[in-house]
């Protein structure tokens, strides 16, 4: 079986520290002690959901990204998050993967939460990213970018979506409904990793972080609220069979993205 393990950290973050949430994840991918091919964190991890950019903010090569490279090299797997780049006088909300020997790849969110302010503090992303690690295709996305299926919308050529989250309590029933819905539409896999704990907005999370299998079905979840990792071995060859016997892209509608 060719097969992939994800663990997601659903965790709790320290608002606007970006050092001590960086001490906090590394102690807890390297507390895992079974093979993981990649772990992801809750979207601006280092800081929680901030729009404070102008204090906030790291150069393209700053302390979390030697961060990431370093505990990729050491837990020996690929890590994913986003956080909070200066580049060009822009700031974005960007998400960061590396593997072991060094790989990088980025994505800029694309859709800006403009009810929480964050498209008067940060600049929008303009493409979409796919990449390979160990025979998967992946695709990231952050938060907001759920909502909009045309943006995420696969025809076979992804076969992971990602999905970094800081996503409120008070809207979790649409974020899980959500992630379900683009796994089936899409025929992936689908890992969404959301933080819990209450940010210094006073805004709520209960995590609900949930590994999908690309007919809908829950792979692995955490309870609601709760600290922890949750781990999931995904199978690529019941993935391509399925394809192979429901082949729904064949009959997906052809569009263009205007940027």
């Amino acid at each position: 079986m060719r097969s992939f393990t994800i663990a997601l950290v659903q965790s709790d973050l320290k608002w606007e520290d970006p050092v001590a949430n960086r001490q906090m994840f590394r102690e807890k991918v390297l507390s895992v002690r079974e093979r993981i091919d990649m772990f992801l964190f809750p979207e601006m991890f280092t800081t929680g959901f901030s729009m404070e950019p102008e204090r906030l903010y790291e150069e393209k090569e700053g302390p979390t990204s030697r961060f990431l490279r370093e505990l990729a090299r050491e837990a020996g797997a690929a890590i994913g998050g986003s956080y909070i780049v200066r580049e060009e006088g822009h700031f974005f909300n960007r998400f960061l993967w590396v593997n072991p020997e060094g790989e990088e790849h980025t994505y800029d969110k694309r859709h800006l939460f403009q009810m929480g302010g964050e498209d008067r503090h940060y600049t929008p992303g303009k493409k979409r990213v796919t990449f390979q690690w160990r025979g998967v295709r992946i695709r990231p996305f952050i938060c907001y970018d759920l909502r909009f299926p045309v943006w995420i919308r696969t025809r076979n050529d992804a076969d992971l979506l990602l999905f970094v989250a800081n996503w409120p309590a008070a809207r979790s029933s649409v974020w899980t409904t959500l992630l379900k819905a683009r796994a089936l539409e899409n025929q992936v896999y689908v890992a969404g990793v959301n933080r819990t704990g209450t940010d210094g907005r006073d805004i709520s999370y209960n995590g609900h972080s949930l590994i999908l299998s690309p007919r809908g079905g829950t792979l692995a979840s955490l309870p609601p609220g709760e600290e922890g990792i949750l781990v999931a071995t995904l199978d690529l060859d019941e993935l391509e069979e399925f394809r192979k016997k429901f082949p729904v892209h064949l009959d997906a509608d052809d569009f263009e993205l205007k940027l």
